[in-house]
């Protein structure tokens, strides 16, 4: 019996949604139990059923999906806590240092904005070191946006894995290590995958589904770095690519545009001028106009990258959808 990704979706949403509310629960690593409440994490965990330590969320269940919305994200609210009492056999107290891994935007390919805040939140609420019991931090919202859609509205599932390392202070002459990490996968709502429903428009999507997930990370075109003199976060990116000329000599010399758009607009944009579509294309004419993009990542998915160039060819709008990107 053929069973499609669709059936899947379902059935795994009908489990979670049968599955009593979740509400915030506080969760340890799993490790030694006098060390496992020196840092804590809590959040809406519901798996496994019977000892919850991640959390796995539909799009749009606000058991778990803090916004409530059907929007291709999961906004998970996840806080930190220190010298936990939520293990009775908890006896280890006194943190020195709380570091979340992944949070510093220093060229780290996995670093993440939300995790950077969460270290925030740890520096700025508990402050180690500190013996203070059940100190614990405002919640971080963490978004973790689903795969897709790509090909004939094909969605799946997508996940991060936030981590932490907690030391103490001396205690019986020695420091203690406490290490957890909380799994946050995001599903695609069962009712279809339609863009239309995911998305504001074509360049709403371009940005969400392809610069924030592949462009505008750490070490390339995010505020840290903007390579290329390049960025492409939100708000940022629209400015920086139509009708802007490129960084590279030998493709502004050869008179192309980041994005070559008409102006003002009304008439077809040009992808083989634009920059941007024959970067991520691999389509450049020698080793002068640089290398494709995204930088050492696999090649976009020919949907994405076919949204790209309706895009331009449509005139590059910046709202309204581009037909054949819908």
């Amino acid at each position: 019996m053929k069973v499609t990704c669709a059936a899947i979706a379902l059935a795994m949403w009908s489990a979670i949604s049968l599955a009593p509310p979740a509400s915030a629960l506080e969760i340890g690593g799993g490790g030694s139990r006098r060390r496992d409440c020196l840092v804590t994490f809590d959040a809406a965990a519901n798996l496994p059923a019977s000892n919850p330590k991640h959390v796995r969320c539909v799009d749009g269940d606000p058991t778990c999906d803090s916004d409530g919305i059907v929007n291709g994200l999961c906004s998970f609210e996840v806080a930190v806590c220190a010298n936990s009492t939520f293990e009775p056999d908890c006896t280890l107290n006194g943190v020195q240092s709380i570091t979340i891994e992944n949070a510093i935007d220093n060229g780290d390919p996995k670093f993440d904005p939300a995790f950077q805040a969460v270290q925030t939140a740890v520096d700025s609420d508990i402050q180690p070191p500190t013996d203070d019991i059940d100190e614990c931090t405002t919640p971080t919202v963490v978004l973790v946006p689903i795969k897709g859609p790509i090909g004939n509205n094909r969605c799946g599932p997508q996940r991060k894995t936030l981590k932490l390392t907690g030391l103490s202070q001396v205690i019986d002459g020695r420091i203690y290590k406490d290490k957890d990490k909380i799994k946050l996968q995001c599903l695609p709502d069962p009712s279809g995958c339609e863009p239309t429903v995911l998305f504001s428009g074509t360049f709403d999507r371009i940005q969400r589904q392809i610069f924030n997930q592949s462009c505008a990370l750490s070490g390339c075109h995010d505020s840290q770095s903007q390579a290329a003199n390049l960025l492409l976060e939100t708000g940022a990116s629209y400015g920086n690519l139509v009708n802007t000329d490129p960084t590279n000599f030998a493709a502004s010399l050869a008179g192309w545009e980041r994005v070559d758009a008409p102006n003002p607009p009304g008439t077809a944009g040009d992808p083989s001028t634009s920059f941007l579509f024959r970067k991520i294309e691999g389509d450049l004419p020698d080793l002068s106009y640089g290398v494709s993009m995204p930088f050492g990542k696999p090649k976009l998915n020919s949907t994405l990258r076919e949204v790209i160039e309706l895009w331009i060819e449509a005139g590059a709008p910046q709202t309204g959808w581009v037909p054949g990107t819908d």
